[in-house]
């Protein structure tokens, strides 16, 4: 008896000249469709599917290989005596090699003005269901999704050498990709529902590449990224110079791209070990620049640079006469990309961040689960603030406790941010207590705290951030509030003249 393939695919690449080899080792070809009428004009003896069933497609295709005619032939066991003697008494010839691959439901899902009803035409039922017959019987089948394996299997086939670990190989990848496709489709009918937290959680992802290392030379690690891109992510951003980015460059990045999302003015951001180093804000990207460089210019050195607005002569000028690692914008004009191009080891990435949401939701690995939550986007503004001092703020100082009130969001706690006119000027990151945070803020800013404002990324437990903030010079403090000793705060800024907002939110961030 010649041996059988089935072969249905949705994306022909290859398919041809695959089925042509399968004839060529003997293999009768049996099709669907348009795969049928490919193979038939490119010279392929193929038979329909519906000669073996003796069943017409019906259903507008949505039924044609959902018979036992076929999952017989996929799944019966060559080895085992009762399923031979039950396919030979029901006339079920064995299939020995599935070529399948899927309907297009992610590029469906993605295009433009797609209704409803045409996506749920493009999920697929037979497609899976035969691969997952074929990889459950994977001892006995070949079974191919992946056009890029064909060339594998024909060499496979080509030697009498047991192949049982690659058909397996196969079959694991299989299992993979239906996975993945069921994957997006749940993702997708629970966005229709509506239901943030379902009682199981799946999700997908592509690899983008592997990594040279991880976070450490002695990790090893790869970029995944996310099957459906509906926004601009650092996923879809093109890398116009420089070599392939790092774990840690990816991570810092995000962050940078993460803190510039809150500001809609010309904003310029610099991170480093994702934390703000220095964030700037000004008429110009020039401007907000110059001010994200002077916030700190030691730490900025090897560090990471978001913009939010296209890179100029003028700034790139800035930008050049100091190392970084990276410098995002939405698009770098001309003369400034030929000027930053000079230099081998910058890396360039152009990505219109005004087109960043932020509907996602954050997952935080942890020994034997994983933690998911919102982003934190909640936004402040004036008319959220509660004045809880004698003193009332100046709109000067409103203005840049709100820009604090931004940065501290994305500085890791306990967090204390200090600013002064559009730009910051002290941070004090990820520290054990709330006081040493402020310390080493104060001390980054110097002479500059003078005037400054200072914002909390949570309550004050206890008056002494408040004490140390009066006598550097800060002049106004945003933070919280809702500490059983807020009182005590509150007395003290009284005591020396500083004004205190309170936002009634906080923003953790481990």
């Amino acid at each position: 008896m010649k041996k059988r393939a089935l072969i249905s695919v949705s994306d022909k690449t290859g398919v041809a000249e695959f089925a042509k080899g399968l004839e060529a080792k003997g293999f009768e070809i049996l099709s669907t469709g348009g795969t049928i009428r490919l193979l038939k004009e490119s010279g392929v003896q193929a038979i329909p599917v519906e000669e073996v069933t003796n069943f017409p497609e019906m259903l507008d295709g949505r039924v044609k290989t959902l018979h036992p005619m076929i999952h017989g032939g996929l799944l019966g066991k060559r080895t085992n005596e009762d399923h031979r003697a039950q396919m030979e008494e029901h006339h079920i010839a064995p299939i020995d090699l599935v070529a399948v691959n899927l309907y297009p439901f992610k590029e469906t899902v993605q295009k433009s003005g797609v209704s409803h009803d045409e996506i749920i035409e493009n999920i697929d039922i037979g497609g899976p269901s035969m691969l997952r017959s074929a990889a459950k019987n994977f001892a006995d089948v070949f079974v191919v999704a992946d056009p890029s394996d064909y060339p594998s299997v024909l060499a496979a086939l080509e030697t009498e050498e047991d192949n049982y670990a690659f058909r397996q190989q196969l079959a694991a990848k299989v299992f993979r990709h239906t996975a993945h496709y069921d994957a997006m489709i749940a993702a997708y009918f629970q966005t229709q529902t509506e239901e943030v937290f379902p009682e199981t959680y799946t999700v997908t992802y592509e690899k983008v590449q592997d990594l040279r290392y991880g976070e450490n030379p002695h990790q090893q690690a790869a970029f995944y990224k996310a099957p459906i891109q509906h926004e601009a992510t650092l996923a879809t951003a093109n890398q116009l110079h420089g070599k392939e980015l790092s774990y840690n460059n990816i991570q810092d990045t995000n962050a940078a791209l993460e803190i510039l999302r809150d500001y809609s003015e010309p904003a310029a951001v610099a991170v480093k070990h994702m934390n703000p180093c220095g964030i700037g804000i000004g008429a110009t990207l020039a401007e907000a620049f110059g001010r994200t460089y002077e916030a700190d210019p030691i730490s900025i050195f090897g560090g990471i640079v978001a913009c939010n607005r296209p890179v100029d002569v003028q700034t790139a000028e800035q930008l050049s006469s100091i190392f970084l690692e990276i410098i995002v914008a939405p698009s770098f004009e001309a003369d400034a990309l030929a000027l930053l191009t000079e230099k081998k080891n910058i890396r360039l990435l152009e990505l219109d961040v005004s087109n960043q949401q932020a509907d996602q939701k954050r997952m935080t690995t942890v020994d034997g689960g994983v933690l998911i939550q919102d982003l934190d986007v909640k936004e402040v503004t004036n008319e959220d603030l509660e004045v809880v001092t004698e003193k009332q703020p100046t709109e000067a100082e409103i203005a840049d406790l709100l820009f604090a009130w931004k940065a501290v969001k994305h500085v890791k706690s306990n967090a204390i941010v200090l600013a002064k006119d559009a730009q910051t000027i002290g941070v004090g990151a990820g520290q054990m207590n709330r006081i040493g945070a402020a310390e080493i803020a104060i001390k980054q800013a110097g002479d500059k705290a003078k005037g400054a404002v200072l914002a909390s990324d949570a309550f004050f437990p206890m008056p002494d951030t408040v004490e140390a903030a009066a006598k550097a010079g800060v002049t106004a403090i945003i933070q919280p509030g809702g500490s059983k000793r807020d009182q005590d705060s509150i007395d003290v800024c009284n005591q020396y003249g500083l004004a205190m907002v309170t936002t009634a939110v906080r923003h953790f961030k481990h």
